[in-house]
């Protein structure tokens, strides 16, 4: 599946755990919901990936923690916060680098809109 339909499909179940929950829950709470619409669509995702560092020829898991990875190519980072703040858009932007990835979807379900806390991240590949 293309990374375009898969990235799609994903908002597709952000928008409906939005529309089903709100607003104002832990990002905890969205992440279990996501990833119940990801599974009843089919979808193959990993949860709380450990992301490890390599530092000077050793790999260091340093805690680092995708919340959703999507059919090995997307990483969502779910937030519920009041507002977006750079520093969200650069662990994500981590993360893809870390492993090599391609696109990630930082989503902020503490808005009204959920498309206003959409945002795609590309990696690349610096």
């Amino acid at each position: 599946m293309e990374s375009q339909d898969l990235s799609a499909i994903i908002i597709e179940c952000c928008l409906e755990v939005h529309k089903t929950l709100g607003p104002g829950l832990l990002e905890s709470a969205y992440e279990e919901a996501v990833c119940f619409e990801l599974a009843q669509r089919g979808i193959p995702f990993s949860r709380q990936q450990i992301i490890p560092i390599e530092y000077k020829d050793n790999i260091l898991e340093a805690g680092f923690r995708a919340d959703i990875i999507v059919n090995d190519a997307i990483i969502i980072e779910i937030k519920s916060v009041e507002k977006m703040s750079p520093t969200h858009f650069k662990q994500l932007l981590t993360y893809l680098r870390l492993t090599n990835k391609r696109l990630g979807l930082l989503i902020n379900f503490n808005e009204q809109w959920l498309k206003d806390g959409i945002q795609r991240v590309v990696n690349g590949y610096e």
